[in-house]
């Protein structure tokens, strides 16, 4: 089964540029804007959309995000809303839509009936930032059973064993963090990323994208020169919360254009 999001940074580097991968959380400001933000975010450039369901610890956000996803929360978002959403942007976009999900809710909902949901609602598959692929027999199975990807981390301290791990087990890409902490936005972005990149490529990965701390075009610039893609989140939201839907679709068209080698 061909990777969608692998297919999409493919057809990126084939028009010279590096992918954009762009994050909402799902419910902000509300749960029907935050769907016409996820299309305007396809219409403006993104090659992959990550979508974060709200969860009530989020251990690896940053300030922005954690603001976003509590307030959606505040306004009722619960996990029975993902689905329908999903399937609303996929109607509207060709554009892959992967999901960015703490491990606690995949599991309650049950890991077979997640991924069940999640690929009938036209998902590409799991971004899990909290559980590796030595812990997740369950989710490695149920995605090869249903052709969804899973993306797991790499970081900075990562070791050699892990690497060989990470390689082996994620499909679509590898997210390759690229400072250790929480999101949010950096000045300067970690050399650390660099070294990572050239790591994973060792390791035998064909789709390492950088995120954590990318938030402007000259980041992605400097980004996509050694990655296959960049990863922006809290630029976005901030974007989203300060101008709307007009105001995401200006900062992500921006953020796209960057992507040019």
């Amino acid at each position: 089964m061909t990777s969608r999001v692998s297919a999409a940074i493919d057809a990126a580097h084939a028009e010279g540029r590096g992918a954009f991968v762009g994050y909402l959380p799902l419910g902000y400001p509300d749960l029907a804007t935050s769907v016409e933000a996820a299309v305007a975010l396809a219409e403006s450039g993104a090659d992959v959309i990550e979508l974060g369901p709200p969860y009530s610890d989020p251990v690896m956000d940053g300030p922005i995000i954690q603001e976003a996803t509590q307030a959606a929360l505040a306004n009722g978002f619960r996990l029975r809303d993902l689905f329908p959403a999903v399937a609303e942007i996929t109607s509207r976009t060709d554009v892959p839509v992967v999901v960015m999900t703490y491990w606690n809710p995949v599991f309650q909902y049950g890991v077979d009936r997640y991924a069940d949901d999640l690929a009938a609602a036209g998902g590409a598959g799991l971004i899990t930032p909290d559980i590796t692929p030595d812990a997740a027999a369950d989710w490695i199975a149920a995605s090869e059973r249903t052709g969804l990807d899973r993306i797991f981390l790499a970081a900075p301290t990562s070791g050699d064993e892990r690497l060989d791990l990470v390689a082996a087990s994620s499909t679509g890409f590898v997210y390759t963090v690229s400072t250790m902490g929480i999101t949010g936005e950096r000045a300067e972005l970690d050399a650390a990323a660099r070294t990572l990149v050239a790591r994973l490529r060792d390791h035998g990965v064909d789709h390492a994208c950088v995120g954590i701390g990318i938030s402007t075009p000259e980041h992605v610039a400097t980004t996509v020169a050694y990655a296959d893609g960049a990863i922006v989140g809290s630029a976005l939201v901030r974007a989203l919360r300060d101008g709307g839907v007009d105001g995401l679709r200006a900062a992500a068209t921006a953020l796209a254009a960057a992507t040019r080698r």
